[in-house]
């Protein structure tokens, strides 16, 4: 079965723009408290952009271009962070924050090569958080039970968010299934991998799929993940259902972050053995940062999921085709 395209839905907004305005800041609120709580994470300031030699942006799937400019008064070369998801477990040992506690913060990006479209765009806004553990903690087990807390702060939003607006009714699971990139390839060997994705959350609505960055039979992995952050044995993704368009959508991406085995490990399969050169992996193999946990959650991606939107430009500023626009106003979807 495909996902329905953009132009083929029935869509009317079930709120107002004004209403909507409300609705995004009473979830990202909410979110935010509870997220800092449940994880005893501590909210920090964060950069915009880096240095371009510190190794600490995040380099996505390797294909990714930021966007990079001088400083004039130092001449040093900057670039616009992808994700803050190096930079965070630096932070960890800066900010000296204790054993199993963290931070988070408001990560704002801009992605200029993004394939944009309903659910993309070149402003990337996410909640980025990291929590030191111990090398003990290095599990599946140990993953499992954040997943969950996490998770369980999603549907509990959910249900504070159909109850203050009746007509935004609850799709999620009060528990979330877990099933490995492995597993999802043996159920469904000659379905693609968003098929796969989009299958597995037609049947549990809400997934946790992880081991993405492990190869799978066609010598490929799920998806691509940096060689240096995520452990590719211990990571994985939050997706639930959209009935809207009956597909599987993102909602964070998470992991337990290398140490200095995996990291030498994943960089030897990536042919990026160069890496370890930079300031970032250095105190990684110096054990000079503490090992972590970590991950995004899309802040505009949860809004438009718990507000039903049709198209992620409804929850938040960007930039998009003028053509695009006036469609997708006669399809009823009026952007910001």
């Amino acid at each position: 079965m495909a996902r329905k395209d953009i132009y083929q839905i029935t869509y009317s907004s079930k709120l107002d723009v004004y209403e909507t305005q409300k609705a995004i800041k009473f979830v990202k609120d909410s979110f935010e408290k509870s997220l800092s709580s449940k994880l005893d994470l501590l909210r920090v300031s964060a950069p915009l952009f880096v240095n371009s030699k510190s190794g600490l942006n995040d380099g996505l799937s390797g294909v990714e271009r930021p966007i990079k400019f001088e400083i004039t008064s130092s001449n040093k070369e900057v670039e616009i962070v992808h994700s803050l998801a190096k930079w965070k477990r630096m932070a960890l040992f800066k900010y000296d924050i204790h054993l199993y506690k963290g931070l988070y913060t408001d990560m704002n990006a801009i992605r200029k090569d993004e394939d944009t479209d309903f659910i993309h765009s070149i402003y990337v806004d996410q909640w980025d958080w990291e929590r030191s553990l111990l090398e003990k903690d290095r599990t599946y087990s140990y993953l499992k039970k954040v997943v969950k807390q996490i998770y369980s702060l999603i549907y509990k939003l959910s249900l504070q968010v159909e109850k203050k607006y009746p007509s935004l009714e609850n799709s999620l699971p009060k528990e979330i299934t877990f099933i490995s990139t492995k597993e999802l390839e043996k159920r469904y060997p000659n379905l693609s991998r968003k098929e796969r994705e989009d299958e597995i959350t037609r049947i549990y609505k809400a997934v946790f799929l992880y081991q993405i960055g492990n190869k799978l039979k066609d010598g490929k992995p799920h998806d691509c993940r940096a060689s240096d952050y995520d452990d590719w044995k211990l990571n994985g993704d939050i997706l639930v259902y959209y009935p809207l368009y009956d597909m599987a959508l993102e909602l964070s991406s998470m992991g337990i972050r290398v140490n200095k085995d995996s990291l030498v490990k994943q960089l030897k399969e990536s042919n990026e053995l160069d890496k370890l050169e930079n300031s970032y992996c250095s105190a990684i193999m110096n054990e000079e940062i503490p090992l972590s946990i970590g991950g995004g959650i899309g802040q505009s991606r949860l809004c438009m999921f718990l507000l039903q939107k049709a198209h992620i430009g409804e929850v938040q500023v960007s930039c998009w085709d003028e053509e695009e626009i006036k469609k997708l106003e006669r399809n009823n979807i009026y952007l910001l």
